[in-house]
């Protein structure tokens, strides 16, 4: 496999219908991918946690998540441990907010 072919390809169409299913200690929690984004040279992805009927939760609530590919192009998420890199990844990802809806406004 190349390296820029993935082992799951996804097409415009489903990219909204992308879910992840977390164990927490609360439980199962299905999310939506929001984006796949990257801060100082690391990937990280931004996760909205679903209602039980898979809509969006109304809080707004998001996870933030480390985010790699292993070798043959699967996805692996891991926890941000440290403190600064989590402020310095949803500082990131406010930005993309903010961005996204400056962009709408146009």
């Amino acid at each position: 496999m190349s390296e820029q072919e993935k082992a799951t390809p996804v097409t415009p169409e489903e990219i909204d219908d992308i879910r992840v299913s977390l164990e927490l200690d609360s439980g199962e929690v299905e999310c939506r991918i929001l984006t796949i984004f990257e801060v100082n040279g690391h990937d990280y992805i931004a996760l909205m946690p679903l209602s039980p009927d898979g809509d969006d939760n109304a809080e707004g609530e998001v996870y933030l998540y480390r985010y790699a590919e292993d070798e043959e192009g699967l996805p692996q998420i891991g926890f941000i441990e440290d403190e600064d890199e989590y402020e310095i990844a949803a500082d990131r990802f406010d930005e993309l907010l903010d961005e996204a809806q400056f962009e709408e406004m146009e």
